[in-house]
């Protein structure tokens, strides 16, 4: 088994965060009493929306900024802001969809090996770190794609990234590190 060979790895995305702008004020009082699947949080002044397909949670401020989560792809969470934007319309908002922008993607993937952690975090110093006192995870950043990945010793890893290219570059990037220190089957 070499690194270089290709080996198909899959990347499951499991949130999508997006933000987008109303460009008008929004009655939050009046979104939670005739909106539907609201919950209003007037101390943290917002309202929580839920849209059901695509399944996204959105945060609605009264600066008519709205960030939505919960989404599975880029093209879901752009429909479900689309979506939530044309249900504040017909409560009688003016609401325009603009500057729409995805924010963070979250990813899991699983290496078809376990890995030391130890020894990964030794090679890679001081990119990567590794505090098992505090979390089970190694931690490794890719300042140049902005992207953060977990690595658990099953060979789990977690990536976080501005958008799903970036977290596919950084999955195969971190790729031949991770071989080098996988563990050998006895």
């Amino acid at each position: 088994m070499e690194p270089n060979n290709d080996v198909a790895l899959d990347i499951i995305i499991t949130n999508v965060v997006a933000v987008f702008r109303t460009r008008c004020h929004l009655n939050l009082r009046t979104i939670a009493l005739e909106g539907s699947n609201v919950i209003y949080k007037p101390e943290v002044g917002k309202v929580l929306m839920k849209l059901r397909k695509p399944r996204i949670t959105a945060s609605i401020w009264s600066s008519g900024k709205i960030i939505c989560t919960g989404a599975t792809s880029e093209e879901e969470a752009k429909l479900g802001s689309r979506r939530l934007a044309r249900s504040l319309q017909k409560l009688g908002f003016k609401v325009k969809f603009t500057d729409f922008k995805v924010v963070n993607v979250l990813a899991v993937c699983t290496m078809p090996f376990q890995i030391h952690l130890i020894e990964f975090t030794k090679n890679n110093r001081p990119i990567a770190s590794y505090e098992p006192e505090l979390h089970p995870a190694a931690s490794y950043r890719i300042k140049n794609l902005r992207a953060t990945v977990q690595i658990f010793s099953t060979g789990s890893i977690t990536v976080t990234g501005p958008n799903v290219q970036y977290v596919a570059n950084a999955v195969e990037q971190i790729y031949p590190l991770l071989f080098e220190c996988r563990k050998m089957l006895r």
